[in-house]
């Protein structure tokens, strides 16, 4: 064979990356994770050892201060994160989802204003496009900004926003031309400190109890005119570009919980004794984790594959991104719950980390777009 051509395969960079990050992950958030879930508190460990080895928002461009890591680089952070704790791996996530849209479509003054201070873990960003009346529904979001002199005024509530309390940047989906529908929404910036802005009360969730969920408030709040993300009325455009290249992370997250469950598993039934002999010679159990690594292995790929065209800007990047999101975390869903079983009683109890990931998956069904709404966006791409 010719060796001009790459085979297809991780570079030893990425695999170097996949080392460090999980080396990082075992020693300064694995020992954290029960406590930050029974608790219910942010997990500022590791976002101090994530931000120390620069892995905390590794997709930020070098002039801006970041590491210029590529989007397949930011999804092998997520997962290895993900993999021990996936509280944790939403600092890395959500400051993927704030930054994208202002990657994507920002005046290079804006990024000059606002990446810096995230590419040091000076700050976090999050991302706010959801209402509580527009979910799947997005362009029905009530939320507005006006212009008023060199100011905008933003009015209305974002709620499902993830770290809202713990980022200072906000990336705010608003209502500038209410006749326009979709092409009347604009994206902005907002800083916790601009006035008339207020975060609500922490919601009572499932799972990702470590990453905070709010709403978040605008009360007259005024913001300087030059922190609006490209042209007005081009932020449904944005978001929904953003979630072109992010819902592969959302995959990579997946992919991680559901190879810590499978990870436990194997451990516990190499261990565990039934009628005299270990569990794992079972063949009923051993067919469980062969599909469930199958599985995983199968959506680790598609997550990569997606994660490398967005990467390339490659046209059509809605159903790879779709296909990864949805499969990845389906399968998170399904291998956790296989994991609690393979542990019996055991697995029910919070006496091992099973039942804490179980919970965990469940949300990656649902955020950035539930997996109705991702078969929706491929069934529309095949059928265009």
């Amino acid at each position: 064979m010719n060796s001009d051509f790459d085979s297809y395969r991780l570079s030893d960079e990425h695999e170097a990356l996949r080392e460090a990050v999980r080396d990082l992950a075992e020693k300064e958030i694995a020992p954290h994770a029960a406590e930050v879930d029974e608790q219910g508190r942010f997990p500022s460990e590791a976002r101090d050892a994530l931000v120390k080895a620069g892995f905390h928002a590794i997709i930020v461009p070098e002039e801006y201060g970041g590491e210029g890591a590529d989007e397949l680089a930011g999804c092998i952070v997520m997962e290895e994160v993900a993999r021990v704790c996936a509280s944790s791996s939403l600092i890395p996530g959500v400051n993927g989802l704030g930054l994208t849209p202002i990657l994507l479509s920002a005046s290079d003054e804006l990024k000059k204003q606002v990446l810096p201070s995230i590419a040091s873990g000076e700050s976090m960003i999050s991302y706010a496009l959801s209402e509580r009346e527009a979910g799947s529904d997005a362009a029905a979001m009530k939320t507005r900004a006006r212009r008023d002199g060199d100011e905008w005024v933003l009015d209305g509530t974002k709620c499902w926003i993830s770290n809202a309390g713990e980022s200072d940047w906000y990336t705010v989906m608003a209502v500038t031309d209410p006749e326009k529908k979709a092409n009347g929404i604009s994206a902005f910036v907002v800083h916790s400190g601009d006035p008339g802005f207020e975060v609500g009360p922490k919601e009572r969730k499932l799972g990702i109890h470590g990453s905070p969920t709010r709403e978040i408030y605008f009360q007259g709040c005024r913001i300087p005119s030059d922190r609006i993300i490209g042209k007005e009325g081009t932020g449904f455009k944005t978001a929904l570009a953003t979630l072109d290249h992010t819902r592969p992370t959302i995959g990579a997250q997946a992919v991680g919980i559901a190879q810590g469950a499978l990870d436990t598993a194997i451990a516990y039934v190499k261990e565990r004794s039934q009628f005299g002999k270990k569990i794992a010679e079972f063949q009923g159990l051993q067919f469980m984790l062969a599909d469930m690594a199958m599985k995983v292995e199968a959506a680790r790929q598609l997550v990569y594959v997606a994660a490398s065209r967005a990467e390339r800007g490659e046209k059509n990047l809605g159903f790879i991104s779709s296909a990864a999101k949805c499969l990845a975390s389906d399968t998170a869903m399904s291998v956790t719950t296989d994991a609690v079983q393979l542990l019996g009683g055991a697995g029910y109890t919070r006496d091992f980390p099973v039942e804490r990931m179980m919970r965990d998956a469940k949300i990656t069904q649902i955020y950035e777009g539930t997996n109705q709404v991702q078969r929706m966006v491929m069934a529309r791409s095949l059928l265009k």
